[in-house]
């Protein structure tokens, strides 16, 4: 059959990126505690086309996903972007996926077990000349407590949902619970999916005795990652929705480890 996405092209322009995008597919990712976990990853994959190319063939992309679904980890990422550049005859291939991962959560007192979903992301590119930069990237819902709001008031803080996002780039792999981890720590406190009373007394109390502002927490955090020898550089940021404002408070902050 005629292929007409090889057919050459005379217009002189190359393409950035083409390729597909928002593809839901199942995939299997490495789990601290179980060993592996399945998921549904969503999906975009690109690569540069030369200007002499009419198009790309995007069936491709999904043969490749298919065939490295079943064990997506950071080597395996690489191996992608790699048959990417191959196949599709490319200088250059990107893929970023977002999926739910799923944690095993203990109520602080009780003990009580749940599972709480956080929010992931792989973005990686193989560049032009095979170097692969390969950012991970974790959002986690925690509690904030405004300091001002404790040491101004009779009765009581005003205290709200926060989200924290950390894009990390790594030496090795560093695993999604260990920044769940460093996040909540620096955190007024952790939230969870189930708590009895004597859980919710517990994080209460937590939490308005440990009052944070946004750069707190940044701040906080930022100290924790940088003792993780393996976290080449990262950019976090702490989104505080705020509950007595009609507006939310912000922070973030950028590092980059100094090559001894």
């Amino acid at each position: 059959m005629k292929d007409l996405q090889n057919e050459s092209d005379d217009r002189n322009i190359p393409i950035n990126k083409v390729g597909v995008g928002d593809v839901r597919y199942p995939i299997f990712l490495k789990d601290r505690q179980y060993g592996e976990q399945h998921t549904i990853g969503t999906v975009n994959m690109y690569v540069n086309l030369p200007e002499n190319f009419r198009g790309t063939h995007m069936s491709r992309f999904i043969e490749i996903l298919h065939a490295h679904a079943n064990r997506m980890e950071l080597q395996n990422v690489q191996e992608i972007l790699l048959d990417m550049k191959r196949i599709l005859r490319a200088n250059q291939a990107h893929m970023i996926m977002k999926f739910p991962y799923t944690i095993e959560k203990h109520a602080p007192v009780t003990g009580i077990k749940s599972h709480m979903v956080i929010d992931c992301a792989f973005d990686a590119t193989l560049n032009k000349d095979d170097q692969f930069i390969f950012i991970l990237v974790v959002t986690v819902p925690v509690q904030t407590v405004c300091p001002c709001s404790k040491a101004i008031s009779d009765r009581g803080a005003h205290n709200q949902r926060a989200y924290v996002t950390v894009k990390m780039k790594m030496s090795k792999m560093v695993w999604i619970e260990e920044v769940v981890e460093a996040i909540e720590k620096a955190a007024s406190s952790p939230v969870f999916p189930l708590l009895k009373r004597s859980d919710e007394k517990y994080i209460t109390e937590r939490g308005y005795d440990n009052p944070k502002f946004v750069e707190d927490v940044a701040r906080d955090l930022a100290l924790e990652l940088k003792k993780n020898l393996s976290v080449k550089w990262f950019h976090l940021s702490v989104t505080s929705q705020e509950s007595i404002h009609n507006h939310h408070a912000y922070a973030c902050l950028e590092w980059e480890r100094k090559q001894a």
